[in-house]
């Protein structure tokens, strides 16, 4: 059983190595929702979220044998930069497997620490199987992303350092994938203060701790598909759905593109980098699935390990449904002076192009047509209609795609 005392035992193990990682108001959240809204921001942790702290826990309380035999771990990323940083710090060997699909930007911060890196599986699951059996083969030590007693109390530590900051806070918002996080969080915050309430967040496509949760038993996903990698846990570990039945007191989710908001949002309004998972919490409260009038709440902010790939798609699509891009796709006449009337609209209209493409070969074009695909920079809805109203005018048929 993990007590407060024991988070404060791993407080003791973590002080020279982890952040107590900054914790700030969040004035436009705040303000849109009549509360006192915070961000934890983990994001800005040594190797970029929270799970350097479980992990080193973890690997300070091996005894020398242990380490000397060297380390395991199966991660989406985080965990395993965790571990990697971890053992680096110990002098012991460290062998990873993660995901194929697990972003380059945390394989190659994995790598950085020296540890050896196995990429096998379409999941954290598959990846943990073949963990397992490694570990068993080459008889090393397991350290577990979330089911682990020092793990979990390592993780706990975030707790301590938010009531310490505001004694008084409300409500704590955490992403849950395994489920360690919230564990260590719910255990530490309800042991300060009993009435404090604990809001877990799964992304729409890993609701297993959820509908587990709603059930009150372990109910596994058939599978995972979600841009909030750090959290996309197929199976549910009863040791640590037992904890969030007894210390959590709701749980929600949030769509990919309801993240997505978050991330730019944080991005763009907080100057923040967050990864999918790290901005779950965030996400919740913008898109009003947990109550927090008049409240004091903290949002944490899990990670930042977003590979920019990702954060392009996501930047992009923003842009777009903030109106702030528009792509048409027109009909024109396919003869010399056409292109230059058309970007004379958009030119008048005050619109700046940014890409275009020319077909003129489509199987769907009449003879003597051509199909232009254009990307505009916008100002708003209100610009975006002018400039519809305008092509309309002039006789041109679009589609805005």
């Amino acid at each position: 059983m993990i007590t407060v005392d024991n988070i404060k035992e791993a407080q003791k193990n973590l002080e020279s190595v982890v952040e107590a990682t900054p914790m700030t108001k969040a004035p436009i959240l705040s303000e849109n929702f009549n509360s006192e809204i915070y961000l934890k921001k983990e994001n800005l942790q040594l190797t970029g979220s929270f799970k350097l702290r479980g992990a080193f826990n973890r690997i300070a309380n091996l005894s020398k044998e242990k380490r000397d035999r060297g380390v395991v771990a199966a991660s989406a990323g985080n965990h395993a930069q965790g571990v990697a940083f971890s053992a680096q710090h110990f002098g012991c060997e460290a062998t990873i497997f993660m995901p194929e699909a697990t972003p380059l930007t945390k394989v190659s911060g994995v790598k950085s620490y020296g540890a050896n890196v196995v990429l096998t599986g379409e999941n954290f699951d598959e990846a943990y199987e073949a963990s397992m059996k490694f570990c068993k083969e080459h008889n090393k030590e397991f350290i577990h992303p979330f089911a682990d007693d020092d793990v979990i109390a390592g993780q706990g530590t975030i707790a301590l350092e938010i009531l310490k900051e505001v004694p008084d806070l409300k409500q704590i918002i955490v992403p849950i994938g395994g489920g360690g996080l919230i564990a260590g969080i719910a255990i530490a915050a309800k042991s300060i203060n009993p009435d404090i309430k604990i809001i877990g967040v799964v992304a729409s496509g890993a609701r297993g701790m959820k509908e587990s949760y709603k059930a009150q038993m372990p109910i596994d996903s058939v599978s995972v598909r979600t841009i909030a990698d750090g959290i996309a846990v197929r199976d549910v570990n009863p040791k640590l759905l037992n904890i969030i039945l007894e210390y959590v007191d709701h749980i929600v989710e949030v769509s990919d593109n309801e993240i997505a908001n978050a991330v730019l949002f944080l991005l763009e309004k907080h100057k923040l980098v967050v990864e999918g998972a790290g901005a779950a919490a965030t996400a919740a409260i913008m898109h009003e699935k947990v109550e927090i009038e008049d409240s004091k709440v903290c949002s944490i902010i899990s990670g930042g390990n977003i590979d920019v790939t990702m954060l392009s798609q996501i930047i992009e699509k923003g842009l777009v449904k903030s109106y702030r891009k528009m792509n048409l796709l027109i009909t024109l006449r396919d003869k010399p002076g056409s292109l230059t009337e058309l970007s004379e609209i958009f030119r008048d209209c005050g619109a700046n192009i940014v890409q275009i493409d020319y077909d003129r070969d489509s199987i769907k074009l009449e003879f003597g047509e051509a199909h232009i695909t254009i990307a505009l920079e916008t100002k708003g809805e209100d610009h975006q209609r002018e400039i519809k109203e305008k092509l309309k005018q002039n006789g041109y048929r679009y589609k805005q795609i």
